[in-house]
C-alpha cells in the first residue's frame, strides 16, 4: 500500500507540472531546447506544421526516456511507463490528455503515423526498466530498433517520402544514431550499472564489466570501441546508399542529425575513445549549427 501510495503521488506530479503550462506546443518546444541534443538543430529548419510535429514526436521520446533513466525504483517506472501506453491509445481514440499528446494529435492524421511504433518505444523503455546487459549483438539490435529505428519510421513519414526504399534508411539511420549514443554514453550508463555493449564483443576484445563500471583505460577498450564506432559508420553509409534520390530532398533534416553525429563519433575517435568512459565527449551548439546548416544548403 505504501508503494501505491507513492506511485500514485509521484505521477499525479508529473501530470500536475505538465499541465500547467497551457500551450501543448509550447511544452514541447520547450521540452527539446532543454535536452540540447542534436535533434533540435535540424528541426529549426523545417516548416512549421512538420516542426511542430517533429518537435512532439521528440518530447513523446523524452517524456519516456526521462522515467526510464530517473526512476530508481522499477515498479514506479512501470506505472508510469503503463500510463504513457494507455495515453497513447486515449490519443488515437481523439482524448488525448497530456500536453505531448495533445500536440502530436493533428500530426496524427496529418502525417498518418503509426499508432503500434509509439508502443513499441514504450517497449524498448521496458526493456530498459527490465534489463541493464545485452548478451550480442542481435538482442541490442532490437533495443535499438524500439528506442530509435521506430522513431526514425515515425519521422520519415513527418518529413514526407514518396518512396518506399525510404523506410528501410530510417532503420538503419535510427540504428546508427542509437549505437553513436551507446558510445558517447558508455560511462554516463556504467555509472547507472547499464552496459549497452554486448557482452560477446566485451570477451572478444578482453574487456572485463569491471573495466566498464570503474572507468579502466585501456587498449583493450579503444580497440572495443574502435570496433563500435566502425559498426555505426557502416550503418550511416548503408543508410545513406538506400535513401532514394526523389526523397533526399525531404529528409535532409536526417542528414543533418546524420552529419552532427558522424562529426561526434570522429571527435571520440580523434582522441583516445576510452575517454568516453569518465568524460562526456558533445560538439558545440555552434558547431552542431554550422553542420546542420551547411547540410541543409549541400544536401
Amino acid at each position: 500500500m505504501e508503494l501505491d501510495k507513492h506511485v500514485v503521488s509521484c505521477f499525479v506530479k508529473t501530470m500536475t507540472d505538465a499541465k500547467k503550462m497551457t500551450d501543448p506546443h509550447q511544452y514541447c518546444q520547450d521540452k527539446a531546447a532543454a535536452s540540447g541534443s542534436s535533434f533540435y538543430y535540424s528541426f529549426m529548419f523545417l516548416p512549421g506544421e512538420r516542426r511542430q510535429a517533429i518537435t512532439a514526436l521528440y518530447a513523446f521520446c523524452r517524456e519516456v526516456d526521462d522515467i526510464a533513466d530517473e526512476c530508481s525504483d522499477p515498479n514506479i517506472a512501470r506505472t508510469k511507463l503503463a500510463w504513457w501506453r494507455a495515453e497513447i491509445i486515449n490519443l488515437y481514440a481523439g482524448r488525448p490528455q497530456h500536453p505531448v499528446t495533445q500536440a502530436l494529435a493533428p500530426a496524427v492524421t496529418a502525417f498518418g503515423l503509426n499508432e503500434e511504433y509509439f508502443h513499441e518505444i514504450i517497449d524498448g523503455m521496458e526493456m530498459d526498466v527490465e534489463q541493464n546487459r545485452y548478451a550480442d549483438f542481435k538482442e541490442l539490435q532490437l533495443y535499438c530498433y524500439r528506442v530509435a529505428s521506430v522513431v526514425g519510421l515515425l519521422s520519415v513519414s513527418i518529413f514526407g517520402y514518396s518512396d518506399r526504399k525510404t523506410l528501410k534508411y530510417a532503420h538503419d539511420l535510427g540504428l546508427a544514431f542509437q549505437l553513436t549514443n551507446i558510445i558517447r554514453d558508455v560511462g554516463e550508463d556504467a555509472r547507472r550499472n547499464r552496459i549497452y555493449l554486448p557482452q560477446d564483443e566485451l570477451a572478444r576484445f578482453q574487456v572485463t564489466e569491471h573495466d566498464i563500471l570503474h572507468g579502466h583505460e585501456n587498449m583493450q577498450i579503444r580497440s572495443l570501441l574502435e570496433f563500435q564506432i566502425e559498426r555505426a559508420q557502416d550503418f550511416y553509409q548503408r543508410a545513406y546508399a538506400e535513401l532514394p534520390v526523389a526523397d533526399r530532398k525531404a529528409q535532409r533534416p536526417g542528414l543533418m542529425m546524420a552529419a552532427i553525429y558522424q562529426a561526434l563519433l570522429q571527435e571520440i575517435k580523434s582522441g583516445n575513445c576510452e575517454i568516453v568512459l569518465n568524460q562526456r565527449i558533445s560538439l558545440t551548439p555552434l558547431r552542431k549549427l554550422w553542420l546542420a546548416w551547411r547540410t541543409w544548403i549541400f544536401s
